[in-house]
């Protein structure tokens, strides 16, 4: 394995094509800080091309926001040159050629300089890292690897791996909104059917797609020959086929093509009067040029070998084999399948891992052997966060003596491996980013947690975030139902009553997760749940009840936490789960424990620094509701805030406004 920090001996790409990375020529600037930008032609929107200078200019660019051994003395002024087109396509123009609608180009979204800087090194070859704290766009950015990728290399396969298939269909459903054939895209294991997409992209539904498409081309050219009056309504479809449309160019399109551009003497376009093909272009909407005819009669040559395999069974093996050129799957599905792809002969050019830091080092190093020509791969793509939580190893002798809970990812990061690490959340609002951004050397926040939703308070409560300490419930704390199976009952009762709160003030349920770091507590909190919430006309049940471990990688609105312990600290201690547990939230996190004794553990120390400045009971403001016309700002404080004493105090306050709502109701 090859890192890019160093001099790998790897030849270099000068000029690379970001498609839709940048959005106007100052964000372009702001991407490339210290360099000089010489701008070729007058294009200044997507897609745009860069050409660096030199290998030093490339360097540069790479190394700006590089982690631990990627700093460099880069001397002169770095120089590079930079492309862009004249016009967007924002994606509601007219169906493209080969009836596909074209796809949305990004003119909004800004990448960051150090996301620019990974896509940047991802697209040389050999070995790259990128380090992504919460909300700091670790999907997006793989997204756009993967997209600049396809373009700048259409002929060579790359392989996405992940942990879960949440991730994988995260990462798949964004991609396939880009300027990517979804005919060379396909998704792999059993999470496919969770894609919320139209397409079908397993191994069947592709190939069903791939036969469809090619039943609509050759109805094409079928309207084609009918407007040259070389072919009739009464023809029938079978006498089309892939092959046949390739002699129907020769001998019907080329020539009426090569007689008009002859007699305008030069130039291959000429006035609309004169195009041979006008009547089919028009009556498809397409430009009178040959080309969107050409793409027609190409796309059915790629799809001819579905037309000579007769067996699906063949059709699949191909299309794995050499249509796809995105194919995606976990890890799981990678360790299971490696010998029938390795039997299949299947290859790859380039894989992509998100959530790296989460798969074990032998998950990590069995998709890299999932081919027999091991040389061929160029690009190892490795996107994670080592400061969140490691791979789930359950036997203690490996975990703790093998340290098989060290991903590889983790492993190089430690190596002092050359990475670059993003430096800009906008997940959450920066108070609450405050809680966990001391992990991260450089974590600021992006302008967007200071805007819109981020500006306004949580209707109904004193603070966005808070420790609210929960006292003994029924004079008992914790309780062990079963061995390490730990269960807080006023917890659970305690979040139970702020969620109802939060639904009769008109908060979505969707928008409201509830967490907890043991899996007892999990099941109590659906228990009670259930009984109270479920079947409730006012409140219903929240998106999400889930432990932290298992919740890592999704986000919401709102988070409520149980953190369940009150005689020792638990697992919480490690630094990696806490900081999961205190960054899925956007807009409000509300964490429920025994303050004296969490406030006390030392590894968690510079979290509990930030709760302190806050009351320990829950601080609840009247009068307020959600969607109400003059909210209150962001970090302004009532001074007159409801302090709530418990369980039974909070239950008072639901039960007055569940029955005034009723009432309401009624009336």
């Amino acid at each position: 394995s090859t890192c890019l920090g160093d001099d790998n001996g790897l030849p270099k790409r000068l000029t690379l094509d970001y498609q839709d990375t940048f959005v106007s020529e100052r964000h372009v600037s702001e991407c490339f800080p210290g360099h000089d930008i010489e701008w070729v032609g007058s294009g200044r929107c997507a897609p745009f091309k860069v050409t660096f200078h030199d290998d030093q200019s490339l360097r540069a660019a790479m190394t700006a926001y590089a982690g631990a051994g990627g700093g460099a003395d880069l001397g002169p002024r770095p120089k590079l040159k930079v492309e862009g087109s004249c016009a967007i396509d924002d994606g509601r123009s007219a169906p493209n050629p080969t009836g596909r609608a074209h796809p949305r180009v990004n003119t909004t979204v800004e990448f960051t300089a150090a996301q620019v800087a990974a896509i940047t090194r991802s697209l040389q070859p050999g070995l790259s890292l990128i380090v992504g704290p919460p909300g700091s766009g670790k999907t997006d950015t793989a997204v756009q690897i993967l997209h600049t990728l396809y373009h700048n290399d259409p002929s060579e396969r790359t392989l996405i791996i992940t942990h879960s298939n949440q991730a994988l269909n995260d990462i798949f459903q964004k991609l396939a909104s880009k300027d990517i054939d979804v005919g060379e895209m396909i998704r792999l294991g059993y999470g496919e059917s969770l894609l919320e997409t139209e397409e079908e992209y397993d191994k069947l539904g592709r190939v069903n797609a791939m036969l469809e498409r090619r039943m609509h081309l050759l109805n094409e050219v079928q309207k084609l020959g009918e407007s040259l009056g070389v072919m009739t309504s009464t023809g029938s479809d079978t006498d089309l086929t892939c092959e046949t449309s390739a002699s129907f160019w020769k001998l019907h399109v080329l020539p009426r093509w090569e007689k008009h551009t002859s007699s305008l003497g030069e130039g291959p376009e000429g006035s609309a009067v004169e195009f041979p093909f006008k009547a089919f272009a028009e009556s498809r909407g397409l430009e009178l040029k040959l080309e969107p005819i050409s793409r027609i009669f190409d796309e059915l040559q790629s799809l001819r070998p579905f037309e000579v395999l007769t067996r699906q069974g063949d059709r699949i093996r191909y299309m794995l084999t050499k249509q796809a050129k995105v194919i995606a799957m976990t890890c799981t599905h990678a360790a299971i399948k490696r010998q029938e792809f390795l039997d299949l002969k299947f290859a790859f050019d380039n894989i992509l891992m998100e959530e790296s830091a989460q798969v074990l080092d032998v998950e990590s190093i069995l998709p890299l052997t999932m081919q027999v020509d091991t040389a061929r791969l160029k690009r190892v793509v490795l996107i994670g966060d080592h400061n969140q939580l490691p791979p789930v190893v359950t036997n203690p002798l490996l975990k703790n003596h093998c340290r098989f809970e060290q991903s590889l990812f983790a492993r190089l990061i430690r190596l002092n491996a050359p990475h670059v690490e993003l430096s800009a959340q906008g997940r959450a609002r920066a108070g609450i980013a405050a809680l966990y951004s001391w992990r991260y050397k450089h974590l600021d926040n992006l302008s967007r947690t200071s805007q819109g939703a981020y500006a306004l308070a949580n209707p109904g409560f004193a603070y966005e975030y808070q420790f609210v300490d929960v006292p003994e419930f029924g004079g008992r704390g914790e309780s062990q139902p079963q061995p390490h199976f730990y269960q807080n009952l006023g917890e659970a009762e305690y979040i139970v009553l702020v969620y109802q709160y939060m639904r009769l003030l008109g908060y979505g349920a969707s928008r409201i997760s509830v967490l907890t770091t043991y899996n007892g507590q999990c099941a109590l909190l659906k228990d009670v749940f259930t009984s109270k919430c479920s079947r409730h006309p006012l409140f219903g049940m929240p998106a999400a009840i889930s432990t932290v471990d298992k919740f890592q990688g999704q986000q919401n609105d709102f988070i409520l936490l149980s953190l369940v312990r009150t005689n020792r600290i638990g697992h919480i201690r490690d630094v990696r789960r806490l900081v999961v547990a205190l960054s899925r939230a956007r807009l409000g996190l509300y964490v429920f424990g025994r303050m004296g004794m969490f406030d006390s553990c030392q590894e968690i120390q510079c979290a509990m620094q930030g709760f302190k400045d806050r009351p320990a009971q829950l601080a609840l403001v009247e009068g307020e509701y959600h969607g109400m016309e003059q909210p209150r700002k962001a970090n302004d404080v009532p001074g007159d805030a409801l302090l709530v004493g418990g369980v039974q105090k909070m239950a008072d306050i639901v039960k007055a406004m569940e029955s005034e709502s009723m009432r309401l109701n009624k009336l």
